[in-house]
């Protein structure tokens, strides 16, 4: 009864519709406000018992006083928002309406983020039921648009940062428990990030002369745009191995075995075969090793007869550490070889790299060790941005890391039609999270 309610409470927050889009105005942001009744209708004592604000307006903040309160606190990040499901009629489930096929959840944020927010209020709801009281401060902070802008995870860390607030640990979404991401692994692996890519927006435009288009220019705006897309498109950025990788694939070792795992327990002799390997691997392996980029919208012309006299593009650039925006910038100019192609950039640059040692560090492995022993800690450079950039002037100790086992087909389904959660996992997962603050 007590994982049927609690899964019913899941399928609360996921039939909400809190999608935040990249135009604020155009935000349904009374589904937010709809969202927050919710959280307080379903964790009572949450809301009874735990210290809440608004940040930014809508970005929840919450401390639940531990016993010492001169030790450094731990903070646990989620985010409310998910990301625009496109057409309904695409899915095989209503994407808001948290439908259940056998052990599985169907519904946009399922995973992204609505999984672990709602995990980490169960954890700490029970808890609280039990009478646990932690020994240190535990500050949960819920941002409402980690999928646009992340203006209310900036606000939160620069509010904690002027309170003096120093965590002992910062964990938000990440890797996963995971099978076979490595050939020859033979045990799972939970894939904890100590750092995360930058993450630009480049704007392409062109400026062309316009007219009819019976008597079209040699090389029209549309035309010059798609050229350079194309030359973007045709050539990748060169792939590296970055520290926070060589510990990937160190820790790896532990999980494979023959030649694969000796290759893996060797990286400092075998990073250049390693290297070409991922370069050669699929879209998720091949994205660890290099800068990626994407033309992600186009727009250009105003009817099917006239000569467009602009045309822009949007290239969406995942930038690997040891390489900054103002670099990236220059190589894709390089690339495009084109003056009359203007292009700006604007986002953040890669993270640095959390340590695998310490006090933080032990405390996400320790809970860890105590609910799934089987699994190996990996950490690794992820590839996606997060909330938890914002927070890595607080401390060094900023992890990213959701507790739940996925499936490849369940993590390529994230941002896509089709995203899904297995009841079981997830359930697990709030055991992950009650381990943690048992620890705290």
């Amino acid at each position: 009864m007590a994982h049927e309610a609690a899964i019913e409470r899941l399928a609360g927050l996921v039939r909400v519709p809190t999608v935040s889009r990249v135009e604020a105005e155009t935000t349904d942001w009374a589904a937010f406000d709809r969202l927050r009744s919710v959280l307080e209708a379903q964790y009572p004592l949450v809301h009874a018992r735990l210290e809440r604000e608004l940040v930014a307006e809508r970005t929840l903040v919450y401390r639940w006083a531990g016993r010492d309160p001169a030790a450094a606190p731990v903070l646990l990040l989620a985010h409310q928002d998910v990301v625009d499901p496109g057409e309904p009629a695409d899915w095989a489930h209503d994407p808001f309406g948290a439908e259940i096929d056998g052990d599985t959840m169907h519904g946009r944020g399922t995973i992204d983020d609505k999984g672990s927010l709602a995990a980490i209020l169960e954890a700490v709801e029970t808890l609280l039921a039990e009478g646990h009281v932690p020994g240190r401060d535990v500050i949960l902070v819920f941002g409402h648009d980690e999928e646009t802008h992340g203006s209310g995870a900036r606000a939160a860390a620069a509010m904690l940062q002027q309170r003096g607030v120093r965590p002992v640990l910062v964990l938000d979404e990440g890797g996963a428990i995971v099978e076979g991401a490595l050939p020859g692994t033979v045990r799972p692996m939970a894939v904890i990030g100590i750092a995360e890519k930058g993450i630009a927006t480049v704007r392409l435009r062109v400026a062309g002369r316009g007219g009819h288009a019976s008597t079209p220019p040699e090389i029209s705006a549309i035309g010059r745009l798609a050229r350079a897309i194309a030359r973007i498109d045709e050539h990748p950025f060169p792939a590296r191995l970055t520290d926070a990788t060589r510990k990937m694939f160190a820790a790896a070792g532990q999980a494979a075995t023959g030649i694969r795992g000796l290759l893996y327990r060797n990286v400092g002799w075998t990073g250049p075969l390693l290297r070409r390997a991922l370069a050669r691997g699929g879209d998720e392996i091949s994205a660890m090793v290099r800068t990626t980029r994407v033309a992600t919208r186009v727009s250009g012309g105003h009817a099917h007869n006239a000569v467009p006299e602009r045309a822009e593009a949007t290239v969406n650039v995942r930038i690997l550490a040891g390489e900054t925006i103002a670099s990236t910038l220059a190589r894709l100019r390089a690339i495009v070889r084109d003056p009359l192609v203007e292009m700006e950039a604007d986002g953040s640059e890669p993270s640095p790299i959390s340590p695998t040692d310490g006090p933080g560090w032990e405390l996400v492995t320790g809970a860890l060790a105590e609910v799934r022993p089987d699994v190996v800690p990996t950490p690794y450079g992820q590839t996606g941005a997060t909330d938890a950039r914002s927070f890595t002037g607080l401390t060094p100790a900023v992890y990213r890391f959701t507790p739940f086992h996925l499936t490849a087909g369940e993590r390529a389904a994230l941002h896509a039609v089709g995203e899904r959660i297995r009841l079981s996992s997830w359930l697990a997962g709030i055991e992950y999270y009650r381990a943690l603050l048992g620890r705290v």
